[in-house]
């Protein structure tokens, strides 16, 4: 008995996966977009295409992340390919990058330093939004900048450059108009690490050991001689590390420290001004 092929809407209910993971993957599998999906629901899929998207949705099933599987993950409207030698960009880390472009000018040559661009998406973020800019983006793994600077070369981005550094230790002392980063925070004992998503993600973009505050203490320790007068320093953190990391800049003199929240409603980022 030849069994009549799945439709579109059946691989989707059929897939265990919520509705979006699995409109993505499929619309991956089939090279088409989610607007087709909806169009075409009623439309029969064909063995290569159905074999595909089932491989696909028990991978996810299996707890891979989406981005992983398609390759792909969008940034402050950027398409970024990523890999598992990179970070996954996240939403929240849209926050670092309006507190950023918030306090540089568009109008005249600047200097932005990344420090741990994993995909580049911070770096990619500002040399788009601010194309008279200088980006130098770093990070200590060759994997993850080969990842960044394929996506530079995808979007056509010029004024950005990229640099292996564990930190500064290979970085020019500049000045620079602003550094910004979103380096590894998570402490050691955190729970999530072992859960979710993030048990596929490099460990170490995710935490540092310790307390989670190791990178943010180099990075914040390490930024006054290398930014102009009035310049900007801008870092990501975790949720229950505002106070310290607030402390942290205060420690290392600078000045007008404030704090942004993500989307919900969380301390996510601590910005200062260099005196």
């Amino acid at each position: 008995m030849n069994l009549a092929p799945l439709t579109v809407r059946a691989a989707l209910a059929q897939s265990g996966l919520v509705p979006v993971d699995a409109q993505v993957l499929l619309a991956h599998a089939l090279r088409v977009n989610r607007a087709w999906l909806i169009a075409h629901a009623a439309d029969p899929l064909d063995g290569v295409g159905a074999a595909a998207f089932m491989a696909l949705a028990q991978r996810r099933r299996d707890g891979e992340p989406v981005a992983y599987l398609t390759g792909t993950r969008e940034f402050w409207g950027l398409a970024l390919a990523v890999t598992p030698a990179v970070l996954i960009p996240r939403p929240e880390t849209e926050t670092l990058v309006e507190l950023a472009l918030a306090r540089l000018p568009a109008d005249r040559p600047i200097a932005v330093l990344d420090l741990g661009t994993g995909s580049g998406a911070l770096a990619l973020a500002i040399s788009h939004e601010r194309p008279q800019a200088r980006v130098l983006a770093t990070d200590s793994s060759p994997d993850a900048l080969a990842v960044a600077e394929g996506n530079a070369r995808r979007l056509g981005l010029a004024n950005v450059e990229f640099l292996r550094s564990d930190w500064y230790a290979m970085v020019p002392v500049g000045p620079y108009d602003a550094i910004v980063s979103n380096p590894p925070y998570v402490s050691a004992g955190d729970p999530h690490l072992i859960d979710g998503d993030l048990r596929f993600e490099p460990a170490a973009a995710l935490s540092p050991g310790g307390d989670g505050l190791g990178a943010l203490r180099i990075i914040v320790g390490g930024a006054r001689e290398r930014i102009f007068p009035g310049g900007t320093l801008a870092v990501e953190h975790g949720h229950d590390q505002s106070e310290a990391v607030q402390a942290l800049f205060a420690a290392a003199g600078f000045e007008a420290i404030a704090v942004a929240r993500d989307l919900a409603g969380i301390p996510r980022v601590v910005a200062g001004r260099a005196p």
